[in-house]
């Protein structure tokens, strides 16, 4: 403004007369406005847009590109949000008190309130104009937000639940035409508001609205043409007008344009305009604006200049003091408690004893000032390949690594870098201080550091196989997978020599080569007489040497196609006649390998005197039969043992039992004293999986039926029951498999999705998926409880998920444009967390999502869907027939303590205070 001021600093060429020009709206811009803390700035335009400015920390001078002229940017403002949501041109934009809301009105008819703490979510669309909205007003409390139409209406909305509170017409009925714009202005005492447009006797008037009954017994005479524009000063002024009292008077300062080119201002205490300008423009004016100190005017005409008008104290007064401001409207309205957060409403008064008890006992503002809100704030730290652990900057530093090419050149190497937010200033220097800007250019050195390698860089291909020979292609094929972990039941070793080993059909059969020759044989005709081999690697070899089969561990997982048993012709490489073995060849799950001698550790720490191990030795010669043994040792000595009739394959136990399946199909099942529970169960093939926890088995079969079975009641939890219906086509496979304390069993899958079966519903459910999109645009990060953020790393659903505590983190920078369908994306996935939980019987998660739940909807005003959580906690007050379904525990914890917990989370918004105190007094009554 100093070239504004002061005709010397126009003149001086170093001061620069133009700050910045931004070019982002594609049409005509209508209206700017500062928020009151002067750090953003919103304009409208005709292209339906509102845009949120802010300065960027990059203080240097910059050229305006696409320029033909030398316009250069003195300060750098940024485009932080584009709000999208009229339907036509924007026409006025207003900044609520405290910069939380922002209102915006259109030729579309409506008004659209923003919220200024979360672009781009809207509060609400107000509708109930039936001609062009051109102008919107704040009540200085908050309490209000008028607007006017040509509809020939000013109309008053609540701000509590943003429904009408009066319809104004009388002023307007006999106003004949139309402006461009009609932006009335509120006093900032909260008495009054000033419309433009009225009439009175025939006669163009600013009409006067008292807030005491919305009376329209006053108005501004004198202009000549239509009222276009008012604005209050921000600031209420004292001084003594009456000479005849020595106490000063408290006022508000006003201006007021016109159609008629001239531009007048009032003082509240006084009958007549302070001043009038006649003739300032050539054209009508269009807008004003009042500096943050109140002593200086600009004012804007549709002739395209701008004029600046000066005043002092000893012409319109002494302003009051923010605190002094504040006192007033305390005085005059009542306490207001709005803290920095969206969910509190600045009008909003504390109702009931227990809400005021509840809004002390919350965490008070630091010692620097910065406010401690209850619901949590969004990080904005820049992300670096989706993780917010380490800053990009931290990661990267200054550091260059530079290489040479075979030719000699030099070859920097490119780091990626991750897109990141800018980074953005705080308020500029006319709202945060007196001093002019100040410009320099930097001298310093730069900082990147050259790291220089003796290198030689030469083009990467990919996949390059033409140039690869015949067996370098065998080997990648023949290579085992690494992205797929097989899975290793319990195994027992064999005690027979290599020639054995080599003669053990079944044992063989389990290799994927194996498998992959044996459906490549079936493909072929049945007349050839060449020798088939076994894998791809021998079929590729033109030798008659005959090589060692690959060893078992490097072999990957086979797949599941259906669950039945089909005969297979193997071809044996070393016999001239072939032998036909039936294999499973469908059932996917590899078995586990038998060795000699395996144990398994219960309990205790190894090699210690409190360690308990399960130890299964095979094959064990006895005369004319073979025996085998399950003994369980307790440090070094032995407990019991078991004698077995068949050659056992994979073994589990704990402190509360212990089991082995046996190559013959049977499972049996011991005490911990070694007592055998049952006689062998028999089972419809061998085992695969084999878990146990607590008092419960879980095995899966070669087949892919799955069975669980409880042991202290010695009943079946799950029947066998069929993974067809989740293992579907030839590339899905268990990757993994588990069995939790409560005896529920989890089956993930290598296609990142998991299950669990619910015997009460007789069907798979599906708990956890790497690909879910619900969870790549959930972001219900800011909500977690800070307290509890150990349960989401140690439960049974977390361990499921555990890729997804980044996932969401950029959630927020998805929808941008479309805060509507992030908040029921949120919302869904939060739910399917909470009935995941519930399945897995998971109570510490089912805690932890339900409070993460609340504390969201909380967050977003969700009051539907928070008292129907409060209905199912709270229960039935009185005993009746029909309400003995209700249960008052879930997951061994109590109902009632959980919406004890979750009660001072809503009372948090002071918006669901009514809420609050309901169920607050109803669980009080409840515990008397």
């Amino acid at each position: 403004m100093s070239p504004v001021r002061d005709e010397k600093d126009e003149k001086d060429n170093s001061v620069p007369k133009m700050l910045c020009q931004m070019d982002n709206h594609l049409a005509c811009v209508n209206c700017v406005r500062w928020s009151y803390s002067g750090k953003y700035l919103a304009s409208g335009g005709d292209d339906k847009l509102v845009m949120i400015w802010q300065t960027g920390k990059y203080s240097g001078m910059s050229s305006v590109f696409g320029s033909s002229t030398k316009v250069v940017n003195v300060e750098q403002w940024k485009c932080v949000s584009t709000l999208r949501g009229h339907l036509g041109d924007v026409l006025d934009v207003a900044w609520s008190p405290h910069d939380a809301w922002l209102a915006t009105c259109s030729i579309d008819n409506t008004i659209v309130v923003w919220n200024a703490l979360k672009f781009p979510e809207q509060i609400a669309v107000l509708r109930g104009h039936t001609g062009l909205v051109k102008g919107v007003t704040w009540d200085p409390v908050g309490k209000y937000l008028a607007s006017q139409s040509d509809d020939k209406s000013l109309r008053v909305w609540r701000t509590l639940d943003w429904q009408l509170e009066e319809t104004i017409t009388e002023p307007f009925d006999e106003c004949g035409g139309t402006t461009h714009v009609l932006r009335l202005g509120w006093s900032p005492d909260g008495y009054y508001i000033v419309s433009a447009h009225a009439m009175n006797n025939s006669g163009p008037t600013a009409q006067i609205v008292e807030r005491d009954g919305w009376k329209t017994s006053m108005d501004f005479v004198g202009h000549r043409k239509a009222v276009t524009v008012v604005r209050f000063n921000p600031n209420i002024f004292c001084k003594r007008i009456k000479k005849s009292s020595e106490k000063p008077q408290q006022y508000s300062c006003c201006a007021i344009g016109s159609r008629d080119r001239s531009l007048s201002i009032w003082l509240t205490a006084l009958k007549r305009p302070l001043v009038v300008t006649h003739d300032l423009f050539a054209n009508s004016v269009l807008d004003i604006s009042w500096s943050k100190t109140g002593f200086e005017l600009l004012c804007c005409s549709w002739d395209g200049t701008v004029a600046f008008l000066d005043f002092t104290s000893d012409e319109i007064g002494t302003p009051l003091t923010l605190e002094e401001k504040q006192k007033l409207h305390q005085n005059i309205y009542g306490k207001s408690l709005f803290l920095n957060n969206s969910n509190h409403n600045p009008a909003q008064i504390i109702e009931t004893p227990a809400m005021l008890k509840l809004q002390q006992q919350q965490p008070k503002p630091r010692e620097n000032g910065t406010q401690v809100n209850v619901t949590p704030v969004k990080q904005t730290q820049p992300l670096v390949n989706g993780d917010m652990s380490t800053p990009v900057k931290q990661q990267y530093g200054n550091k260059q690594i530079e290489t040479r090419t075979p030719d000699g050149r030099r070859r920097i190497t490119p780091i990626f870098i991750a897109p990141q937010p800018d980074e953005l200033g705080e308020a500029p220097l006319p709202f945060s201080t007196t001093r002019p800007p100040m410009f320099s250019s930097s001298t310093e050195q730069s900082k990147i550091v050259v790291e220089k390698k003796n290198e030689v860089t030469v083009p990467h291909r990919l996949d390059d196989t033409r140039s690869r020979s015949p067996k370098d292609i065998s080997k990648k094929i023949e290579g085992p997978s690494t992205g797929m972990t097989p899975i290793q039941a319990m195994s027992a070793l064999d005690g027979k020599s290599d020639k054995s080993k080599s003669s053990a059909g079944p044992t063989s059969a389990a290799s994927p080569s194996v498998e992959k020759s044996i459906e490549k044989e079936n493909s072929q005709e049945k007349d050839s007489n060449k020798p088939k081999s076994l894998s791809v690697k021998r079929k590729l070899d033109t030798g008659d040497k005959i090589k060692r089969p690959r060893k078992e561990k490097e072999t990957s997982r086979t797949l599941f196609t259906t669950p039945v048993a089909v005969p297979v012709h193997v071809h044996s490489a070393t016999e001239k006649e072939s032998t036909s073995k039936i294999i499973y060849a469908s059932s996917g799950l590899q078995l586990p390998v038998v060795s000699r001698v395996t144990t398994v550790q219960i309990s205790g720490t190894i090699d210690t005197d409190s360690s308990l191990v399960l130890e299964l030795e095979n094959n064990i010669p006895a005369g004319s039969v073979t025996l085998h043994k399950l003994r369980c040792v307790r440090g070094g000595k032995q407990l019991w043992e078991s004698v077995l009739a068949s050659r056992g394959i994979c073994i589990a136990g704990n402190s509360h039992l212990a089991c082995v399946a046996c190559e013959d199909h049977s499972f049996s099942m011991f005490s911990p004293s070694g007592r055998r529970l049952s006689p062998s169960l028999v089972l419809d093939s061998k085992a695969s999986v084999l878990h146990c926890s607590g008092y419960f088995v879980m095995v899966v079969t070669c087949q892919g039926n799955l069975f669980v079975w409880n042991l202290q009641s010695m009943k079946a939890v799950i029947k066998n029951e069929s993974l067809v219906s989740i293992i579907s086509g030839n590339t899905v496979s268990i990757s993994s498999s588990s069995l939790t304390e409560q005896g529920i069993p989890v089956i993930s899958l290598n296609n990142g999705k998991s299950y669990t079966f619910n015997p009460d519903l007789g069907c798979w459910l599906i708990i956890s998926s790497k690909q879910d999109p619900l969870d790549r645009c959930s972001d219900y990060h800011s909500c977690i409880p800070k307290d509890n953020t150990d349960v989401r790393d140690s439960g049974p659903l977390a361990l499921l998920q555990s890729h997804k505590h980044r996932a969401g983190n950029q959630a927020s920078r998805l929808f941008k444009s479309s805060h509507t369908l992030q908040q029921a994306s949120t919302t869904s996935h939060i739910e399917n967390q909470l009935a995941a939980a519930l399945v897995l019987k998971s109570g510490k998660e089912y805690k932890f999502w339900l409070i993460t739940y609340v504390r969201y909807m909380v967050q977003e005003g969700l009051e539907l869907k928070i008292r129907d959580v409060c209905d199912d906690l709270l229960g039935p007050l009185y005993k009746t027939s029909t309400n003995s379904v209700w249960e008052a525990h879930i997951l061994g914890i109590r109902k009632r303590s959980l919406l004890e917990e979750i009660l001072p989370v809503i009372g948090t918004n002071l918006r669901l205070q009514r809420l609050f105190t309901e169920y607050k007094e109803q669980l009080d009554m409840v515990r008397s």
